[in-house]
């Protein structure tokens, strides 16, 4: 089983307790997601099976977009609604703030990763020391707000749309206005709305999935799948002959000159004669198709072997994988 599936995780689960689920529901053990969400989050989790968990790291947009709840006047050590209070201020936030915020917090910016996150030092989890109460130096590392705006904004409380970058901590941007402000900020709500290409309408609750997977096994969840290709659609295509198709299967270097490109410029997703998407490459060099990431399906044993060219010029478009059809996606609109 391969491909792609977005759940709408609700409030409770944790980024692992989803996978968890979803390894029982899907049979399999080679699963991943798209990006951690907290326990009080809820939103958009896209989920990779299979085969496609390759991807999970060469996705051409990573950009997320959230929708956040905020108190001004609190501080806490989680910086949201769910931590110990260590601060509180009667200021109220003049209206005229919500301007200058938008302002001070769009655009490129250093953020420093909050003692309760997921990030990794020296194989430790933050979290796992803040909850033996112990803080570390952490280095900033740089984000990016695209936009940011305020759908409601008074003396002591907020909702905001915010687009940014992969790794972008919302509470930790809460918590920075707050000290801007000079008051403290928290975050006490976070919907993620769009992670990707992949909206809530591309969504499957957890309910939704053990429903049909008590109607149909796997192979009802296996329905739900999206194909890999769909990833990629925003990339330009290096189209392979058939020739080329089973050169490139059997791992000879391809000449890039020699190949169907839509532009000069990559990275590309490399498609084979029948239109899936096979790798993705880039101009290598030495004028080659230099691969970046190959995507192969069939059975996991099979798992880092190149197939023949005849496994996969003999089988019709999709069934290579066991994907699904792309008039199959719920809500995806293919561009």
């Amino acid at each position: 089983m391969n491909g792609v599936i977005c759940i709408y995780k609700e409030k409770g689960y944790t980024s692992f307790d989803v996978v968890a689920i979803m390894r029982r529901f899907c049979g399999t053990k080679k699963i991943g997601h798209g990006g951690t969400l907290d326990p009080m989050a809820e939103g958009v989790l896209p989920i990779f099976v299979g085969n496609a968990t390759k991807a999970v790291d060469y996705c051409p947009d990573n950009t997320k977009e959230y929708r956040a709840g905020i108190r001004f006047g609190v501080t806490t050590d989680t910086q949201d609604i769910t931590g110990k209070v260590l601060a509180t201020c009667d200021t109220p936030v003049p209206r005229n703030m919500e301007i200058k915020l938008m302002e001070r917090f769009t655009g490129d910016l250093m953020q420093t990763p909050p003692m309760y996150s997921a990030v990794q030092v020296d194989g430790q989890r933050l979290y796992e020391l803040a909850r033996k109460g112990i803080e570390i130096d952490r280095k900033p590392r740089p984000i990016k707000i695209f936009s940011l705006k305020f759908d409601h904004f008074d003396e002591q409380t907020a909702v905001m749309t915010v687009s940014c970058s992969k790794g972008t901590y919302i509470r930790t941007l809460i918590h920075d206005m707050g000290v801007e402000l000079g008051t403290g900020a928290i975050m006490t709500s976070l919907e993620r709305t769009r992670s990707g290409n992949f909206t809530t309408r591309d969504c499957y609750r957890i309910g939704e999935i053990r429903e049909a997977s008590e109607k149909g096994g796997k192979d009802a969840v296996e329905k739900l799948l999206m194909p890999i290709d769909i990833i990629f659609n925003s990339l330009p295509a290096a189209r392979l002959t058939e020739q080329q198709t089973g050169m490139f299967m059997n791992g000879v270097v391809l000449d890039i000159d020699r190949i169907n490109l839509d532009r000069d410029e990559g990275p590309y997703r490399i498609l084979s004669a029948k239109g899936k998407v096979i790798a993705i490459g880039r101009r290598g060099e030495n004028g080659d198709l230099a691969v970046v990431q190959r995507f192969y399906g069939g059975a996991p044993e099979n798992d880092g072997k190149i197939p023949s060219a005849a496994a996969e010029t003999s089988k019709s478009d999709g069934a290579a994988d066991g994907l699904k059809d792309l008039s199959e996606l719920k809500g995806m609109k293919v561009v």
